[in-house]
């Protein structure tokens, strides 16, 4: 097997890879979210104990964000510096030109509805315990911006594919000689 090959494969490896990850991870957070949020309702006195449950959402979150973006730039790279030669799989290319086409899919790579409703229902826990103005106002706040955060890696994850693919073709064409050709 040549080095451009193993690239290959070991590139595709990752992609499925973080893939399952991604699917795995979604779970185990929900799971632990909801585990800490029940010890809250239960026994939580203060208000601000819905916040441990909040970390555990924003990680969770960050580590799917950031496993998705992984996953398509590696793709983009694989579409430009692999797709390209004769007789070259062309998974990435056949799969950006039906996206447009499958939109209604529903499919959500970020699972932000899925993080968005737990963080509101999060929210909640910390008015079991009966909060002053100022401390819905600051766990209100922490909640927003979380909100804010996933609205905003959405937007973001929309034009990725798009963003990647114009980067990784100018490196291509770039007077790098070791990024113009095609591996």
């Amino acid at each position: 097997m040549s080095l451009t090959e193993s690239e290959f494969t070991a590139l595709r490896a990752t992609i499925a890879s973080r893939g399952t990850a991604r699917m795995v991870l979604v779970p185990v957070v929900v799971i632990s979210w909801a585990s800490l949020a029940i010890v809250v309702v239960l026994f939580g006195d203060l208000p601000v104990a819905a916040l441990p449950p909040l970390a555990v959402l924003v990680g969770g979150f960050e580590a799917v964000n950031a496993l998705h973006v992984g996953v398509e730039r590696i793709g983009r790279y694989l579409q430009v510096f692999y797709e390209g030669a004769a007789g070259a799989p062309a998974w990435e290319t056949t799969a950006m030109a039906a996206a447009p086409r499958v939109r209604s899919a529903g499919v959500d790579p970020l699972f932000t509805v899925v993080f968005a409703a737990t963080a509101i229902l999060n929210l909640t826990t910390a008015l079991v315990s009966e909060p002053t103005p100022l401390e819905t106002l600051v766990i209100g706040a922490f909640h927003a911006a979380f909100l804010v955060r996933i609205a905003r890696a959405r937007q973001v994850a929309s034009s990725q594919r798009a963003r990647d693919l114009r980067a990784f073709e100018e490196l291509r064409h770039s007077s790098n000689p070791r990024t113009s050709e095609v591996p």
